[in-house]
């Protein structure tokens, strides 16, 4: 990688950071976006792994709750596991345009369905019933995409949990994910030791892009600084769906 490859990467691991710090939403559904408009998503997917790690290790720190919450979600988290594993067997033989448009879908989704705060709601029996195939699922969307919001975020919110615990639960999940990727994309062969160490060195413009991103919140009223980053997130997904080169082409061909 050149300098400016570098310099626009560890440029989308700080917004990515702001973003999160400012609103709270997933660091690696933020950052993967703007890394894929510089390299490719295999390898961006292994750089975001320890920024998005140490982002949500500190949220998991702060947030309580640590026993009730892994006692109360253990099925879900044990189906991370397979799901991932289903997930980064696609990931090394599917074709690459095809899984970046996935991820721009499901950042479109995700855009769309947090400007929507709809007011869901699940039953106790429900919550347990529904925790073996969102976790399921939510592993095969991580590992094939690195998205880790899919269909977590719905589910948790249709929990009614207060902040705190929510925020520990989505964490923790995002979290043993993370671990899980690591070692997935390790053993598969895709996460070499030169990656390995950017993606380690990447936790810095990360931890300052949180760190940006709280100071900023004092003073952006944050429901709209929330607004205007999920449409730019719908914006971005946008972009991975319909790349700029075909955008380009309809273009052209409206005018002639």
């Amino acid at each position: 990688m050149d300098w400016s490859l570098l310099l626009m990467i560890g440029l989308g691991l700080f917004v990515a950071g702001l973003i999160k710090g400012t609103t709270g939403l997933g660091y690696s559904s933020c950052a993967l976006p703007f890394l894929v408009a510089a390299i490719d998503l295999k390898t961006a997917i292994v750089l975001v792994l320890a920024p998005a790690l140490a982002s949500n290790l500190a949220l998991i720190w702060s947030a309580g709750h640590f026993r009730e919450t892994v006692q109360r979600f253990r099925v879900l988290y044990m189906a991370l596991v397979p799901g991932i594993a289903c997930g980064i067997a696609m990931l090394v033989y599917i074709d690459q345009g095809l899984a970046t448009r996935m991820l721009g879908v499901l950042t479109i989704l995700y855009a769309l369905f947090a400007l929507g705060q709809p007011q869901l709601s699940l039953s106790p029996r429900l919550e347990l019933v529904l925790q073996l195939p969102v976790g399921l699922i939510n592993g095969v969307f991580t590992g094939l995409t690195g998205s880790q919001i899919m269909p977590l975020l719905p589910y948790m919110l249709s929990l009614r949990l207060d902040a705190d615990r929510f925020v520990q639960a989505v964490n923790l999940s995002v979290a043993l994910a993370s671990l899980i990727m690591a070692c997935g994309l390790a053993l598969a062969g895709v996460m070499k030791p030169g990656l390995a160490a950017l993606s380690l060195i990447g936790v810095l413009p990360a931890i300052a892009g949180v760190s940006a991103g709280n100071a900023l919140r004092r003073f952006l009223p944050p429901a709209m600084f929330r607004t205007c980053v999920l449409l730019v997130l719908a914006v971005t997904g946008l972009s991975l769906v319909a790349p700029l080169q075909l955008v380009t082409s309809l273009v052209d061909i409206s005018i002639h």
